[in-house]
């Protein structure tokens, strides 16, 4: 049987281009997000492909997606809540809602997903990041506090899961991705501004398929311009 990657936050960008990058190498999909006509659209074009409405701050609704796509290979966590605003400017609510999406969701999901990659001594579990969880800039407190748990609770898994042969890995991507709104809100700006989707699907693809004598925990994509 194909293997089986399971992708969370399968939107319009990373998440489809991760779903397409795993599907080209020929393996079934499972598809997680909230937009139901989007994710149809999509596992229509993919084979082998399989889509699951979930909110993934939902653990139980995120426990039946998981039972019922079965045993999986690959796990990328790619949902994640977001915001701006300062911290004095900022609703309580939004930090506690970010945390949900881009913390306790992984947990959950690590705990569904991994005990079966231990048993078959195999598998990985990639978590996508941004340069917030590397450091709390005045505009991000919404959001940074929740990405740096993130990167935090990924290398303690990676700790862990490592030396019973599942690769946990944390991607940080260091730029704005190439979407139709982030096109609009820096209009003018030249393509080597932005990231694409597919070279980050890329780059996920590798930490996964990874040979275990050379894994990576921690990875970082930036356009050739990017300021670092």
């Amino acid at each position: 049987m194909k293997p089986l990657a399971l992708i969370t936050g399968v939107g319009p960008g990373t998440g489809a281009s991760v779903a397409r990058r795993f599907a080209a190498a020929g393996y079934r999909t499972a598809l997680l997000a909230r937009n139901e006509n989007r994710l149809n659209e999509l596992a229509s074009e993919l084979p082998d492909s399989n889509a699951f409405v979930c909110d993934v701050t939902d653990s139980e609704a995120l426990a039946q997606v998981v039972e019922a796509a079965g045993p999986v290979d690959v796990v990328v966590h790619n949902a994640v809540g977001g915001g701006w605003g300062t911290f004095s400017e900022i609703e309580p609510e939004m930090l506690e809602n970010n945390f949900q999406v881009n913390v306790m969701a992984l947990l959950h999901l690590a705990r569904l997903t991994t005990p079966s990659m231990v048993q078959a001594g195999k598998g990985a579990l990639i978590v996508t990041g941004n340069t917030s969880a590397l450091r709390g800039r005045a505009p991000f407190a919404g959001f940074a506090p929740t990405k740096a748990a993130q990167r935090i609770l990924a290398e303690s898994m990676a700790r862990e899961l490592g030396p019973k042969g599942v690769h946990v890995a944390y991607l940080v991507i260091d730029a704005v991705i190439d979407l139709a709104w982030t096109r609009k809100r820096f209009a003018g700006k030249p393509d080597g501004f932005f990231i694409k989707p597919s070279a980050i699907a890329d780059e996920v693809f590798h930490l996964a398929t990874q040979d275990r004598s050379a894994w990576s925990f921690y990875s970082e994509v930036r356009p050739f311009g990017e300021s670092w």
